[in-house]
């Protein structure tokens, strides 16, 4: 019940309070809105704020995305830019190296066209050097001639076969041998025709028939060729020695010779009908040497065995076809034959002979007003002008001919006699020259006087520069006497050498004073006046006088010869006593450094005198050649001489066979005027 009554009146309270409490329950509720829509709007205020913190921290992160972004385009860009830059480079490169290999390949294909061109010019025009060998090529400066310096020798030969070799314009060379030279520049010659083979060309010996040296200076050329009519001859080796003693006893003269050395048998000729048996001896081991180096030169030349090249020379004579069967010929052709065979060899539409080539060419036109001072200047030999320059020099000073005296001379056979005043001159002005670095003191000399001998050698010793020797066909006595004090001593497997002895004496002619009926009377005094009397032989007190002062240039000559060879005198005396020895024996012997040409020893100069060996130098002649003009009109020639030289010339016209005789008993002559002689024993020519 009392539950009852409360909620009536609860129910009562309601109704009576209605309006009110709705009114409150309206504010309260208008109120809740308005806090609610306040604290909505604060919301949305604190969430608009919220929105724009985010919007900013948005914006913000946008911004920093944007400057990432931006940064990231930019470092991406600069990449971008970079990488162009690279590939900009490595294009650049490229195309770099595109040309350059354009460049390469268009010279090339110029140098192949250029190449093509030059082919088919040379197929169309081929051009061979001709050269003619005749002659004795003499070793020496040089001789001139009327019209200038245009001798022939052994040099100038030399030189053009050798310019042949260099000439890219040339593709071979062909060698007429009419003659050859002696053995001794044989050698040279053959060496030059090495070098030209040494450059990839041939080249061919022309000959009409061959005969011993001949044949050997053509066995070095790469064909020999001869016509069927030829012939090639090599009968071997043969020296033969005449003796004067019975022809000078029948015109009434008796010789008187003395000799030191039991080898030297310069004199044998007057004193002897025969050799003597340490002559003979020493002579056959020269000949055995000289025969022993040709049969093995021409077997390695032709491929062939040295027993096979001997049973060639023990038959001696074999015609074209038999030459060519046993190997010592490989084609038999006449010129024009041989020149069509060659047109077809090297493919050329036009084969081209360069006849003389390289050969100094005279300027004969003397028309005009100044032919007449152009002849003058040309006879003269003037119109060149010298080096003049500062360039490093070798000097080749030429001492040529028996050794006299005084100056240098020459003969109307062709001969030179080797003056010590020239030689002497030559030497000091090489010295004397700043240019000049070396000399080469070339020799082709079988000796003479002992004294001349003795003051060439001794200006030798007087020179600081470095002097090599180069010993040609001959350097025998007088001729080792000259070279032996030089820093080195080269030689060709042919020179003849050594001879290291004296020999001296008289013709007495009182027999032929006799026959002619002329007597002679004498007044004298001193023991030993009539030692140079050329009436009697010496008495025993002059052939004393004369002893003694023989054995004392031998002395000399020894000693001096074991100092220029760092030997024992002992040791030099075993070699001495006048023996002669080839280039070849030379060179065990000691008595010589190497077996050599003139070319070797001009690159061992330039090696003593601190120079490149492999380059090239100037070449300073000495001494100058006479000039022929002076030689006529300089009075040179005394009457004796020019009555000499007419009596020869006039002999050897009607029997040529004595020219050589004669020659050797003229160079004889003059060297027997002087006390004693280191002259090399006989003349003899080795065939």
């Amino acid at each position: 019940m009392r539950e009852f009554l409360l909620g009536m009146w609860l129910a009562i309270a309601l109704v009576v309070a209605g309006p009110a409490t709705w009114s409150f329950a309206a504010d309260k509720s208008a109120s809740d809105d308005k806090a609610a829509a306040a604290e909505k709007k604060a919301d949305d205020k604190e969430t608009d704020k919220k929105s724009a913190d985010e919007k900013s921290d948005a914006k913000a992160d946008a911004d920093k995305k944007a400057d990432d972004a931006d940064e990231k385009a930019e470092a991406k860009d600069e990449a971008k830019i970079e990488s162009k830059r690279v590939k900009a480079k490595k294009a650049e490169a490229a195309r770099a190296a595109e040309k350059a290999k354009a460049e390469e390949q268009a010279k090339k294909d110029k140098e192949a066209a250029d190449k093509e061109a030059a082919a088919k010019a040379a197929k169309k025009k081929v051009r061979i050097a001709y050269i003619i060998v005749d002659g004795a090529l003499p070793e020496s400066p040089g001789e001139m001639s009327l019209f200038g310096d245009l001798g022939v020798d052994l040099r100038k030969t030399m030189a053009r076969i050798e310019k042949a070799g260099d000439d890219e314009s040339i593709a071979g060379v062909i060698l007429q041998i009419d003659a050859a030279p002696g053995r001794g520049k044989l050698n040279e010659l053959r060496d030059s025709i090495k070098r030209v083979q040494s450059k990839g060309k041939k080249v061919y010996a022309l000959l009409e028939s061959a005969m011993g040296p001949q044949y050997q200076l053509a066995s070095a050329c790469d064909e020999i060729i001869i016509p069927e009519s030829g012939e090639v001859l090599l009968p071997g080796v043969r020296a033969e020695f005449s003796f004067y003693k019975d022809l000078l006893g029948k015109v009434g003269v008796e010789a008187d010779m003395l000799h030191v050395g039991d080898f030297k048998g310069a004199a044998e000729p007057y004193t002897r009908d025969s050799l003597s048996e340490p002559v003979r001896k020493n002579m056959t081991a020269l000949i055995d040497d000289v025969y022993d180096e040709m049969l093995t030169t021409i077997a390695s030349d032709r491929d062939l065995k040295v027993e096979e090249v001997r049973l060639i020379v023990d038959q001696g004579l074999l015609m074209a076809n038999e030459a060519k069967e046993a190997g010592l010929v490989d084609r038999i052709a006449y010129p024009d034959q041989f020149r069509d065979s060659l047109q077809k060899e090297y493919k050329a539409d036009k084969l081209v002979y360069v006849e003389n080539y390289a050969k100094q060419k005279v300027d004969a036109d003397f028309s005009g007003p100044m032919g007449m001072m152009k002849l003058f200047q040309s006879m003269m030999g003037e119109g060149k002008g010298g080096s003049g320059d500062s360039n490093p020099k070798i000097a080749i000073v030429y001492a040529v001919g028996p050794i006299m005296s005084g100056k240098s001379q020459s003969s109307i056979l062709g001969e030179t006699t080797m003056g010590s005043t020239t030689i002497v001159e030559a030497l000091q002005e090489a010295a004397k020259d700043e240019t000049v670095k070396a000399i080469v003191l070339r020799v082709d000399s079988p000796g003479g006087s002992a004294l001349a001998s003795d003051l060439i050698w001794r200006q030798t010793q007087a020179i600081d520069k470095p002097i090599v020797a180069s010993m040609g066909d001959v350097a025998a006595s007088g001729g080792y006497y000259i070279s032996m004090g030089a820093d080195r001593i080269f030689a060709e497997p042919g020179t003849v050498t050594g001879s290291i002895g004296v020999v001296g004496g008289k013709l007495a002619m009182k027999g032929v004073y006799d026959k002619l009926g002329i007597d002679t009377e004498s007044i004298s005094r001193g023991e030993n006046s009539g030692i140079f009397s050329t009436t009697h032989k010496f008495s025993d007190s002059e052939r004393k006088v004369v002893e003694r002062m023989m054995k004392d240039v031998y002395r000399q000559f020894t000693t001096k010869a074991a100092e220029g060879r760092k030997m024992k005198v002992e040791q030099l005396e075993k070699l001495a006593g006048g023996q002669v020895y080839t280039g070849r024996v030379a060179k065990r012997l000691g008595l010589i450094d190497e077996v050599g040409t003139l070319r070797d020893s001009i690159q061992s100069a330039k090696r003593l005198a601190g120079l490149d060996p492999d380059k090239k130098v100037e070449v300073l002649v000495l001494p100058k050649p006479e000039n022929p003009f002076e030689a006529m009109f300089g009075g040179n020639m005394d009457a004796e001489r020019e009555a000499e030289a007419r009596v020869i010339a006039g002999i050897t016209s009607l029997a040529p066979e004595l020219r050589g005789v004669l020659r050797h008993a003229v160079q004889l002559r003059q060297v027997m005027r002087e006390p004693v002689a280191v002259m090399m024993p006989y003349w003899f020519e080795i065939k």
